[in-house]
């Protein structure tokens, strides 16, 4: 018996994406892995059915739990609370309620400065991050507050620290880590605890970057000092995995270090 099973996870670009090594390289299938690893129900989104169908029989398979996916976009030209209702009356259609929810999917124009930035690029990063975290709690909140659930959100360094050439993403990452200050306030007496990431991974997204935007890459992106980026799996997915415990407690200014040396600080 896993730490969820019986439970209901959504994760939110969720689909499979690999690095050149042929591994996993991206942070939603590395969250479903280590969910799935504990026997959770999952719904997994995103825009590209083959990936979502490659995550799907993967998890299925080697983990042998139950994986729902939904093709779910949010842009500046859909519906989008219908879009996200669609995948919560889904979730709860198939499992029977939700139990987690990771916003973890987000899209953006990284390597254009702001001068040169266009409101379509804009757009893109607001809606596929901030908008679509926006609907798919309030969406998710009825159900939340019945199973005295969590919501995990992903924020960046890049709006921490400003990163050069990723005004929109960094702006969508900032919206979201203010929405997550109000959601503690607001939902923690439902007992529902709201939680921000804001990890640095190596996925085939930034493997990419590197590729495409050699400068941008190396003004932004630093190693950590315990010498390599976090796994998706076993260090981001299984920091998620923590958070949505139930009973998991965190001290305050306590530093948790995790596997390969990676740590957190609240």
């Amino acid at each position: 018996m896993g730490l969820f099973s019986g439970k209901t996870v959504i994760i939110t670009g969720g689909g499979f994406a690999g690095l050149k090594d042929g591994s996993a390289g991206s942070i939603g299938y590395g969250i479903a892995t280590a969910f799935a690893k504990e026997g959770a129900n999952i719904t997994i989104t995103g825009r590209n059915i083959a990936k979502l169908e490659d995550a799907k029989a993967r998890l299925e398979s080697e983990h042998g739990v139950k994986v729902h996916w939904v093709q779910a976009d949010v842009s500046a030209d859909g519906d989008n609370k219908a879009t996200v209702q669609r995948v919560i009356d889904e979730t709860v259609e198939k499992f029977g309620g939700i139990d987690v929810l990771v916003n973890n999917a987000q899209a953006s124009a990284s390597g254009v400065t702001l001068a040169d930035h266009t409101t379509d690029q804009f757009d893109l990063a607001i809606y596929s991050g901030l908008y679509a975290t926006f609907y798919y709690m309030q969406c998710c909140y009825p159900y939340l507050k019945e199973s005295k659930g969590s919501v995990i959100n992903f924020a960046s360094g890049a709006g921490l620290f400003g990163n050069f050439g990723q005004c929109a993403y960094a702006a969508a990452k900032e919206g979201i880590r203010g929405l997550s200050r109000v959601a503690a306030t607001e939902w923690g007496p439902d007992d529902i605890n709201v939680n921000v990431i804001c990890p640095i991974a190596w996925t085939a997204q930034l493997e990419n970057f590197k590729d495409a935007y050699p400068d941008a890459f190396a003004a932004n992106v630093h190693m950590p000092p315990m010498g390599h980026y976090g796994n998706v799996e076993t260090e981001i997915g299984r920091v998620v995995v923590m958070l949505a415990t139930p009973d998991f407690k965190y001290l305050t200014g306590e530093t948790l270090t995790l596997e390969g040396g990676m740590g957190l600080r609240p």
